[in-house]
């Protein structure tokens, strides 16, 4: 029955009618296949010129070097295998999830290499007639390649029992994919992405790809060898359909799902299996995003692997309207082009960077947003009269306190908004003996930061000239600030040559560690939580932690360090309203009294402010925490 409802070409036939029919291990079912792979193959080269063309040529010579540095070179090879690989990222932080994608990813790629090994042992004439010219080569190695002598042999059966083991850890993988798509939150997922046309094709294309390959390789195993997989399978198989077991729909069916998802990946989230590590190349050699759909910015759109983790890493997210709002769709908007969705949400977010950090890819979509915001809103006129009458009196100011002054203090605009801050951080400077000069402490024009969250780079730029001329000339080894807007900014745009950047918590903690700054202990207890621009945007969280454990118990938060929730007042959203704030500013509060401390304390003059309107409990400045505990010599 079965036989008669198959076409003539998918026939039972002998392994010596196929050997004799195509000696150079050819069959027409493997067309499918090579058609996809000839496709995506021709899709990567001209994504990757395109890509090249739009990047500048400085950064090419940037990317060139480090492909020939030995350094880089390793470090290219160590990410892509244990980011594109093992997932690493994920498994840290959802283990389920994470072996998950490694099964997949890294099994597969075992398949692979493998089979490779297993053709160059066991049939040596294939790779040596490729050599000579021959255009086949047979890529589906159980099919092609019968029964040999030396399969016989212990290493041969070594070989398939790896590649059944292989298989089967890879179907453990495509079992929980499939139970996710049912009950994402079992995997540490309370929100996925909702596929496309293009992701549903190339998905159960991926799915259906193992089992096939199972099945293919069960029915030829009494001809071309297996293990403890596909033995049993094969003499199941038997069992209901006798010794003429007609093998090749399955060769087919597994051929034209291979062929369907290299046609369908790149139109689909799947793109990032081979676009990530062109991403790990470019993020290696230090690129960054300079427009928002061209060059390294088109890397990381299509290294975007659509998992959904950065939906609950969003702060955003507490109110379920705004789940539209995440990375995910940001990225997805671009790649299709949508202009009105990719500016309402690049316009909405508030650069908080969880996304970036949480994603397992490590696309920063904030630089994408902030891109962006540039091509939209740095066409606008500025009167920058003010700079001229701000410089002259601060520099001014700063030459006559050159030859004195040490540490210069740098408050910023929100810090003056919170006095109490400002009065802290001398008080602690003082009690510590610490030289230090006040840059703005009449107030001043700001570090630049804001300006450049709202894609205003060039008022930004003129900004950021300003007040760099005066810290130069200032002759201060150390520029201290107590914001972290200010302090991520004069870090990675100021260019302050021979001029140290510290943020409070980090001198504070250095003050008690060379016994400058004496300090007592308490029983209060206190939970921290990490700014954004201080933690995910400068990586400052130990110093912080070392210096409250050392005044007082520290509590833990429900979600700290890279994953702290943001206070919802960041300035980078320039179209979130105050309603709307609000409620971020509970969720990150409810995030804070998990372990019901007594006090809150945060180390930003914004964090400080919003928390402290939403908190039920006491909610301190980290250098006003510092004060209370500061102890006589």
């Amino acid at each position: 029955m079965i036989t008669l409802l198959i076409s003539d070409t998918f026939k039972a036939v002998t392994p010596e009618e196929i050997i004799d029919r195509y000696p150079n291990s050819y069959n027409h079912f493997v067309l499918p296949f090579v058609i996809g792979i000839v496709f995506i193959i021709t899709y990567l080269l001209i994504g990757l010129i395109r890509i090249l063309y739009h990047l500048t040529s400085q950064d090419r010579k940037r990317l060139l070097k480090s492909l020939v540095t030995p350094k880089t070179a390793w470090k290219n090879i160590k990410d892509i295998v244990l980011d594109c690989l093992l997932h690493t990222k994920i498994w840290k932080r959802k283990p389920l999830l994470g072996y998950m994608h490694s099964s997949i990813a890294f099994g597969w790629f075992l398949l692979i290499v493998l089979g490779h090994i297993e053709l160059a042992l066991f049939a040596p004439r294939h790779l040596s007639s490729l050599a000579e010219g021959s255009l086949y080569y047979p890529i589906f190695y159980r099919f092609f390649i019968w029964i040999n002598p030396a399969h016989e042999t212990l290493r041969g059966a070594l070989f398939f029992f790896l590649m059944d083991f292989v298989l089967l850890y890879i179907l453990s993988g495509i079992a929980l994919a499939m139970f996710k798509r049912v009950r994402s939150i079992a995997l540490g997922m309370r929100h996925t992405t909702k596929p496309s046309l293009a992701d549903r094709v190339a998905l159960y294309s991926l799915w259906a790809i193992f089992p096939l390959r199972l099945l293919a390789e069960g029915f030829t195993a009494d001809l071309s060898g297996g293990s403890f997989l596909t033995k049993p399978l094969n003499m199941l198989f038997r069992t209901f359909f006798g010794n003429g077991l007609n093998f090749m729909p399955t060769w087919w069916l597994y051929s034209i799902c291979l062929g369907l998802f290299f046609v369908a990946m790149p139109f689909s989230r799947y793109m990032h299996i081979l676009t990530e590590p062109l991403l790990i190349v470019f993020r290696n050699a230090g690129l960054k995003v300079r427009k928002p759909r061209k060059g390294f910015a088109e890397a990381e759109i299509y290294a975007c692997s659509s998992c959904g983790l950065c939906i609950d890493a969003c702060p955003m997210n507490v109110q379920k309207k705004n789940l539209k709002y995440s990375s995910v769709y940001f990225i997805r908007f671009l790649r299709r082009h949508n202009k009105r969705k990719i500016t309402e949400i690049a316009n909405k977010c508030l650069m908080c960077g969880k996304c970036a950090a949480i994603c397992p890819v490590g696309v920063d979509s904030p630089a994408i947003r902030r891109a962006h915001r540039e091509t939209l809103n740095n066409k606008t006129d500025y009167d920058y009269s003010y700079l001229n009458s701000y410089s002259p009196q601060f520099a001014t100011q700063a030459q006559n306190t050159a030859t004195t002054n040490k540490i210069l203090y740098f408050a910023g605009c929100m810090s003056h908004l919170t006095p109490q801050i400002i009065k802290s951080v001398e008080t602690v400077l003082r009690a510590a003996r610490v030289d230090f000069e006040f840059m703005d402490k009449d107030k001043g024009i700001c570090c630049g930061r804001p300006l450049m969250l709202a894609g205003k780079t060039e008022a930004a730029l003129k900004t950021i000239e300003a007040n760099r001329r005066i810290i130069q000339e200032s002759g201060c080894h150390t520029l201290l600030v107590s914001c972290p807007i200010c302090l991520k900014v004069f870090k990675e745009e100021y260019r302050l040559s021979g001029i140290k950047v510290l943020h409070y918590t980090q001198l504070i903690n250095e003050l008690i560690k060379d016994s400058k700054l004496h300090i007592s202990k308490s029983d209060s207890t206190m939970v921290y939580h990490d700014p954004c621009e201080l933690g995910r945007g400068c990586g400052i969280y130990h110093e912080p932690r070392t210096v409250l454990n050392s005044i007082g118990v520290l509590k833990k938060a429900k979600k700290e360090r890279d994953e702290s929730i943001c206070c919802g007042y960041s300035l980078g959203s320039i179209t979130l309203d105050e309603k709307e704030r609000a409620k971020l500013a509970e969720s990150c509060v409810d995030s804070l009294l998990e372990e019901k401390p007594e006090s809150i304390i945060t180390a930003c003059p914004m964090c400080y402010r919003a928390i402290r309107s939403k908190a039920s409990i006491a909610v301190k400045d980290f250098a006003e925490a510092v004060c209370e505990h500061i102890a006589d010599k």
